[in-house]
């Protein structure tokens, strides 16, 4: 599971001001060609926005449009739903279709996918509060190493008749210690005393050994063993010696998670998954067509029949309570080499009302992918060999030499799309890679020649299946 946190859009600060033109620039950035899918992807982010700005009774009634990404491997499908959920600060989950199994049979039941995608929607609201309150729990984590470096006087017990002495003697040594305090601080600040040694409280998190015997695994059961078993986890603490600069960054987290309310948390979390979500059903052509024999074999037609129910819109129960998936934006993709989209059944076509074709890559596309994206392949490599001071230039023919070799050995094997271009590229830099320290020459230059030299055994050799990701 990953989420992703928002990049910094250029020309709109926030997702409500871009225009679904915008929308499509920024995709731009990042993925080469394929414009209808970006169009359509565009619009159906562009309807959340729109209907989230209506009327509570209406909003509720406008259900979003799925789209459906038709096209071989390799050409963008994943990167745009990818990059999308990355411009909306959207809880993404990726998942592919053929991981789950009908209900009845052991595996994955569709309704984890909604559970993983709350989990990764309360990490990414856990990390907004976290930077909210980051100064706060410095402040508080550099106070207590304060207290551990130099502890507070205990208060002694005094007589009746000394009283005023003590309180003129206490003002002077509360002042003597409340200096050497601050010369502390502004010593720990400069880092001075980061590899002094300091006895911090430490909570254990021994779990206790037990099995759980279950057909389902422990994520669809739903239990939260701390809730069952308080006593037993989070109560107990212990001593434990380390170095100033570790223990800030232990008490930081500490104070992080005190400061934070994860009701609050989980309620945010909730409702973003819900407005927000989007899930991403990859290679859903491989649970498409019907079975026409009968027998205890999982189906795909029963598979699609699982999905179908969070599709339309149900309300999946976890850990942190009721989730509805009626809001969620479902783009499904798949190559659909052997089926296709009508295969199906019915329903489920349906409720994906958008369909895209993505087109297969030309050389043209090749040459725009190596150069154009910002973390295009060329500054990947430029960038990776720079750290050992080794100058790598491409030439405008190098670059079309590799698309051409890319296009032909796709057009001979199985076409993987941009994918191919990983392996070429690392066949071609192989030899630079593995002797790049050791290169007495640090710069070099890639032109037509040298790539032709390095990579024309890929099409004499027929055997091609090793240079196949």
């Amino acid at each position: 599971m990953v989420f992703y946190l928002p990049e910094t859009l250029e020309g709109a600060s926030t997702l409500d001001e871009m225009t679904p033109r915008q929308i499509v620039a920024e995709l731009d950035k990042h993925v080469v060609g394929q414009a209808e899918a970006k169009r359509a992807v565009a619009i159906a982010l562009r309807n959340r926005v729109r209907r989230q700005k209506l009327s509570e009774e209406l909003s509720e009634e406008i259900l979003p449009k799925n789209i459906i990404m038709i096209g071989p491997t390799g050409v963008g499908k994943t990167e745009i739903a990818r990059r999308l959920a990355r411009l909306t600060n959207s809880p993404f989950l990726k998942v592919e279709a053929s991981r789950f199994t009908e209900v009845g049979y052991v595996g994955r039941d569709v309704e984890s996918m909604v559970r993983d995608l709350v989990e990764i929607s309360i990490d990414m609201v856990r990390e907004e509060k976290v930077n909210e309150v980051a100064d706060k729990a410095e402040q508080n984590a550099e106070e207590r190493i304060l207290d551990l470096l130099l502890p507070p006087p205990v208060p002694k017990t005094r007589s009746p008749g000394v009283e005023e002495i003590a309180a003129t003697a206490g003002d002077g040594a509360a002042e003597n210690l409340e200096r050497t305090r601050e010369k502390l601080r502004a010593q720990l600040r400069e880092g001075k005393l980061d590899e002094r040694q300091v006895e911090v409280d430490v909570r254990e998190r021994s779990f206790p050994a037990f099995e759980v015997i279950s057909s389902q695994g422990i994520e669809e059961m739903d239990i939260n063993i701390k809730d069952i078993l308080p006593g037993l986890f989070g109560q107990r603490t212990k001593k434990r010696r380390m170095k100033v600069a570790e223990a800030m960054d232990y008490l930081i987290q500490e104070e992080e998670n005190r400061l934070i309310d994860m009701d609050q948390v989980t309620r945010a979390a909730v409702e973003r998954v819900e407005q927000n979500g989007i899930i991403f059903l990859d290679e859903i052509d491989k649970i498409a067509g019907r079975e026409r024999g009968h027998g205890p074999d999982v189906s795909r037609e029963g598979v699609q029949r699982d999905i179908l129910p969070i599709v339309e819109g149900t309300t999946v129960n976890t850990r942190y309570g009721m989730v509805r998936t009626d809001h969620i934006l479902f783009v499904a993709a798949g190559a659909f080499h052997v089926s296709k989209p009508s295969d199906l059944i019915p329903e489920l076509q349906g409720r994906f009302p958008i369909r895209v074709e993505l087109q297969s890559l030309s050389v043209e596309d090749f040459i725009r992918i190596l150069k154009e994206p910002k973390s295009a392949l060329v500054k990947q490599y430029t960038a990776l060999l720079e750290t050992e001071g080794i100058k790598l230039s491409f030439t405008e023919d190098a670059l079309e030499e590799v698309a051409r070799f890319a296009a032909t050995v796709n057009e001979q094997t199985e076409n993987i799309g941009a994918r191919r271009l990983h392996t070429i590229m690392e066949k071609l830099l192989d030899e630079v890679s593995f002797e790049g320290p050791d290169l007495k020459k640090k710069n070099v230059k890639v032109d037509a020649p040298y790539v032709k030299e390095r990579l024309a055994d890929i099409v004499k050799n027929q055997d091609l299946s090793r240079y196949i990701l």
